[in-house]
């Protein structure tokens, strides 16, 4: 099930911004997809979902909002450095290293 959400804007915003009342609409929804995959609130499957496009196109569009497509916590990053550090550290104990 699915439901609708309206949002109201000036009848001239489209024109004001050079754009047709669709592609106006599908830009405002793809931005709040967008901000919402940046947020950490939806996986790009979701918002991808959302803004009506595929995955994969969704995720080059990201591109042009200036977010990038992988979206990790500063404590995952984190955890990723541990770990190839004690993998580095293990191979570098290795004989011949």
């Amino acid at each position: 099930m699915s439901k609708i959400l309206t949002v109201e804007y000036p009848d001239m915003l489209p024109d004001s911004l050079h754009m047709s009342q669709d592609e106006f609409e599908h830009e405002a929804r793809l931005s709040m997809a967008v901000k919402l995959f940046e947020m950490g609130k939806l996986s790009s499957g979701q918002a991808a979902k959302l803004a009506g496009i595929p995955r994969i196109h969704f995720l080059y569009e990201l591109g042009r909002f200036g977010v990038s497509s992988v979206q990790v916590t500063a404590g995952e990053l984190e955890e990723d450095v541990a770990v190839a550090r004690r993998a580095y550290d293990r191979h570098q104990q290795q004989p011949g290293h």
